[in-house]
């Protein structure tokens, strides 16, 4: 008995040591994802989300103000006849779909509009005076939305439980931090994230292993000088003067002591003063963000920045406090895909789509992803999902314009690439599983 203890001990060892994911489709996989996007092309289907979308386009509301648009999910998944957990970090939900057991696989969306007022005249322009979805988190969620109707019809085909995250706060709420600091996703192995980019041809996507996006903070300082009478700068310390020697102070962070290979960013995009022409100011704000594609290298920014700033006040004769907002807007890290998670995503998209369709070398971007934080704990996978209209050669407005516009017949291939990741990788994971038990198996 003792013998065999051990040797069942070791087997589980081995068995968690090994039991890696497999990531190559079968055709059993391939046929399953080419039913989703049919599925997802299906004109009640296709209205249905087209519907989600536009009601939740003419209501936006900001991070974690989202509350009629958790409303309308909940609605949706009741509707469905799938479970799920609410008020997650404020406003989220979080669904299950599948067994209800190991392994968990998650897919997420975002929900949050932006203060942003819309410019587009159409009939489902927001309703709501400086607010828009100008980042499109309105066709994400209808995205989700659907494949969580077309996953609900092969339930029974599951080989474990698929999780939809939708959350609040990703535009500098850190709602992603939030989701996990609840502990909704601790028993979750993989998470799959997309994000639509108008500047791609609807059926097409684009992504890469390895950094993707930049990691990035904010900050914002004050600098108080002695304020008087412009024409007497003498009696005066002057807090303006002050501020544009720190600022060209700070851009030799990046041109100075950065390594060129090792992309950085520092802008400085807030520049507050006095409001009189002959009036030296008592004060300057100044505020702006850095982004890098390591933690270590945002940190070491980030220190640099605050030394630079309360550095110079010997010299320059002023005061200066300075705060990177880390309760409300902590660092979001780089977004960093998972190696093997990249092979199932070429695969997937590659059988969905055209292998000539998917994009695997995506050009890096500064731009930051609150999806980040879920990476930092979870192998995650995060890609960008095409939207124009590739007949059209007029140019488009990109992300965070007022002039931004959805091509929705890029919708369906945002659900079927959602549920056919999720299910691959559960395909994928049990017959990794299955392998290292009958590998192992003799040697009980």
């Amino acid at each position: 008995m003792c013998c065999f203890r051990k040797r069942f001990n070791l087997f589980f060892i081995f068995l968690a040591l090994d039991a890696t994911p497999i990531f190559s489709l079968t055709d059993s996989s391939n046929q399953l994802s080419t039913n989703y996007l049919e599925n997802a092309k299906k004109p009640e289907v296709f209205d249905w989300m087209v519907k989600i979308r536009r009601k939740i386009h003419e209501n936006p509301e900001l991070g974690y103000e989202e509350f009629e648009t958790s409303k309308l999910i909940r609605e949706e998944l009741d509707k469905l006849g799938i479970s799920y957990k609410h008020p997650v970090a404020v406003t989220g939900v979080i669904g299950y779909i599948g067994t209800g057991s190991s392994p968990f696989v998650a897919i997420r969306t975002d929900m949050d509009a932006l203060p942003i007022q819309e410019m587009v005249e159409w009939e489902h322009k927001s309703k709501v005076p400086g607010k828009m979805h100008a980042c499109a988190h309105d066709a994400h969620v209808a995205m989700l939305l659907g494949a969580a109707e077309i996953l609900k019809q092969h339930e029974k085909q599951l080989q474990g439980t698929i999780v939809l995250v939708f959350q609040p706060a990703e535009e500098g709420g850190a709602g992603a931090k939030k989701i996990l600091d609840t502990g909704a996703l601790d028993n979750v192995i993989a998470i799959f994230g997309l994000h639509v980019k108008p500047e791609i041809p609807v059926g097409e996507v684009a992504s890469r292993s390895g950094p993707l996006l930049a990691g990035s903070g904010v900050f914002e300082a004050i600098i108080r000088g002695k304020g008087g009478h412009a024409a007497l700068p003498q009696l005066s310390i002057d807090p303006v003067m002050a501020a544009t020697n720190v600022i060209i102070s700070l851009q030799n962070l990046v041109s100075r002591e950065a390594d060129p290979l090792d992309p950085q960013v520092l802008t400085i995009a807030k520049l507050q003063g006095g409001d009189a022409f002959n009036v030296i100011p008592d004060y300057v704000t100044i505020g702006g963000t850095f982004r890098a594609f390591s933690r270590e290298t945002l940190e070491h920014l980030k220190q640099r920045i605050e030394q630079v700033i309360i550095g110079q006040a010997a010299v320059l004769r002023y005061n200066a406090s300075v705060n990177f907002f880390e309760e409300e807007n902590p660092l979001y890290p780089p977004t960093i895909n998972n190696g093997d998670l990249h092979k199932l995503f070429v695969d997937v998209a590659g059988n969905l789509l055209g292998i000539n369709k998917v994009d695997t070398n995506m050009e890096q971007d500064m731009a930051a992803e609150d999806f980040a934080f879920y990476q930092e704990v979870i192998p995650g996978y995060y890609f960008t999902l095409g939207m124009k209209n590739a007949s059209s050669f007029e140019p488009v407005a990109p992300l965070h314009s007022p002039y931004l516009v959805i091509n929705e017949d890029g919708l369906p291939y945002g659900a079927a690439l959602h549920a056919s990741l999720a299910t691959g990788y559960l395909t994928k994971y049990q017959r990794g599983i299955a392998k290292v038990v009958g590998k192992y198996h003799d040697q009980l």
